[in-house]
């Protein structure tokens, strides 16, 4: 009989802050990292851990009292993590948010800076010769400044090499994962904690797919046919058949081949009869090879 008691007791979350920089022209590739971001959390929020992605959009001009983009630098110093999107152009903006990001980082170690560039085709017709010098510009200054971009080619790309990189950043304990007790969900901002008590002969399995096994019992793995006795015999199934303690000086053989030991002095009375035969019933010009083939067999 298993008993169990529940507390309730609430749950402190690690809050990581995302800035997303880009231009407009980036616009389904932001609402795609958006949607990364909120299943990510999916898998993370029950470990203790919630990314709060912070994009422009959600900022409301009403509320600034000030420039905005004053509102977003501050955002910006702020968070944990500042990831930049661009493609053919880099605007004033987007490249502000980026040195106050780098700033930020050379004062504290905070946030942390990836930058991505789209490297996907792009029609020369309609480029704006003003916009790509500013992005030849700052590729310029990224490499003077010693941060190094990484490109992607579309979307499932990106979100692949971000991923990889939140994993690392877990990996290195910036991003502190709890162990995910699984069971029941609880209340946003609450956990359960279980205690057992466990009575009787039984036994106890823990662990994913894990399985019990009574006293005395034996589990057995993997696919398996014909028997097993766990006791003092071992039984094959149409082969060998063993009882109590067994010891072999030599081969034991199962199934259906036989060894028959014979010493050589029991075979030589056959050998005498089979020369004396040969004596009788072979030609004269025949004696000799037959003799020979018979001291053969005898060395054999």
């Amino acid at each position: 009989m298993v008993k169990c008691s529940f507390k309730h007791t609430e749950s402190l979350k690690m809050n990581k802050k995302i800035f997303l920089a880009s231009s407009l022209e980036l616009e389904e590739d932001r609402k795609e990292f958006e949607i990364f971001i909120n299943r990510k959390n999916k898998d993370w929020v029950g470990q203790g851990v919630f990314l709060e992605l912070i994009i422009w959009e959600d900022f409301i001009d009403a509320v600034s009292k000030s420039r905005l983009q004053d509102e977003y630098n501050k955002a910006i110093r702020e968070c944990d993590i500042f990831v930049m999107l661009f493609f053919t152009k880099v605007g004033q903006y987007t490249e502000e948010e980026f040195e106050t990001a780098f700033g930020q980082f050379q004062a504290n170690h905070k946030p942390f800076i990836f930058t991505y560039f789209k490297d996907a085709e792009i029609s020369l017709g309609s480029a704006n010769e003003d916009d790509l010098m500013s992005l030849f510009a700052f590729r310029k200054k990224l490499d003077a400044l010693g941060h190094f971009y990484t490109r992607y080619k579309n979307i499932d790309a990106l979100k692949f090499l971000f991923n990889s990189q939140l994993d690392k950043l877990a990996a290195n304990g910036f991003i502190e994962l709890k162990p995910n007790k699984g069971g029941t969900a609880a209340p946003a901002g609450d956990t359960f904690q279980a205690t057992a008590t466990v009575t009787g002969s039984g036994a106890i399995a823990q662990g994913p797919g894990a399985k019990a096994v009574g006293a005395g019992g034996v589990l057995v793995g993997g696919n398996n046919s014909g028997k097993i006795n766990t006791g003092t015999q071992i039984d094959t199934g149409g082969g060998a058949y063993v009882g109590g303690n067994v010891h072999a000086d030599r081969d034991f053989i199962g199934r259906d081949q036989v060894t028959q030991a014979v010493s050589p002095a029991s075979l030589e009375p056959l050998f005498a009869s089979l020369l004396s035969i040969v004596g009788q019933q072979a030609t004269a010009d025949r004696q000799t090879t037959a003799a020979q083939k018979v001291k053969e067999l005898q060395v054999r």
